[in-house]
């Protein structure tokens, strides 16, 4: 019998969830995805020692504030991890738009734009990346003109689907709802546990795939943030996921069938919905979870980013 990683290869795109060179080359998926806290992770390995120097040495050679350098570097590196990546895979790369710019439309897509100048420079095309952003209103509105441009966006830190349904309405690419955390504010708001049928991030993740295959939206869901095999399995089927190594090691290890779950001839029919920016809000406000996890995954991501230039503007004043 062929592994559970093998059946779900079969009816579900996999994307990994790291920066981890080795782990890519060996697990072979079809795209990988980054965020601010695995590119930060990336840089502290053997594997980018030659690209952190390469990067202060340029950085260096540049004028301006130092600020400013700082920042670009940060660019650099971040462009260095997902190139690395892209050269192993034949899929999508996704890199992360600054945190620190999720409530600034403007500065999201100006940001965006440099990235994928950034990717060209190094020979590779806007088709291979996609843009991160945060599922704030301001996120989605950015992306929906970066789509309109031909930028494919990833709409990631997504915990519910009154954001699913705003990312719909913006026609973008794909979004990334979360798992795990979802799980983690349930169960420390609950203090239940939960097996993986009854798993508050993987119900709503079956919601939003529901709604979108019965109104025919095209945008792909990719779950993401898993905390354990048990999750991944309960959405077998789903359009991607994206996993981290050690889960895609376990499944690999795996024995036993893996049914499939989600597929678009089971979406039951649902109503379509439409959100202006009132009622988004206060979609959001009344959701406890997705307003404290994509705050608190803001912060995370920020403060990982600013631990990278912390470390940049260390090394240019060396």
């Amino acid at each position: 019998m062929t592994s559970k990683l093998e059946q779900l290869r079969s009816m579900t795109t996999v994307v990994a969830d790291t920066g981890d060179i080795e782990a890519v080359a060996r697990l072979k998926p079809v795209d990988c995805t980054t965020n601010p806290s695995i590119v930060l992770k990336a840089l502290g390995t053997d594997a980018f020692a030659d690209a952190f120097k390469e990067a202060i040495v340029w950085g260096k050679s540049k004028g301006g504030k130092d600020e400013a350098i700082v920042g670009a570097i940060a660019d650099r590196l971040a462009v260095s991890v997902g190139a690395a990546l892209a050269a192993l895979v034949p899929g999508h790369v996704s890199t992360e738009v600054d945190a620190d710019l999720s409530f600034d439309t403007k500065a999201s897509i100006e940001k965006a734009h440099q990235i994928i100048a950034d990717y060209k420079a190094r020979g590779i095309e806007k088709d291979r990346i996609l843009i991160k952003l945060a599922s704030t209103w301001e996120g989605i509105r950015a992306a929906e003109i970066l789509q309109k441009e031909g930028i494919d966006c990833n709409l990631t830190l997504l915990f519910s689907k009154a954001q699913a349904i705003a990312c719909a309405e913006a026609k973008v690419f794909l979004i990334s709802p979360f798992v795990g955390r979802i799980l983690d504010w349930y169960k420390k708001s609950t203090g239940q546990d939960y097996t993986a049928e009854t798993d508050p991030g993987v119900v709503s993740v079956r919601s939003i795939y529901n709604y979108y295959k019965a109104n025919g939206i095209e945008t792909i869901v990719m779950g993401a943030s898993f905390r354990n095999a048990g999750e991944i399995e309960a959405l077998a089927g789903c359009d991607r996921l994206t996993i981290s190594p050690q889960l895609l090691d376990e499944l690999n290890s795996a024995q036993g069938d893996l049914p499939r779950v989600l597929s678009p001839e089971k979406a039951t029919a649902e109503p379509m919905v439409s959100l202006d920016e009132k009622a988004f809000r206060w979609a959001m406000n009344e959701d406890a979870m997705a307003t404290e996890k994509l705050a608190e995954g803001i912060r995370g991501f920020a403060k990982d980013l600013g631990t990278l230039r912390g470390q940049i503007a260390k090394a240019l004043a060396a």
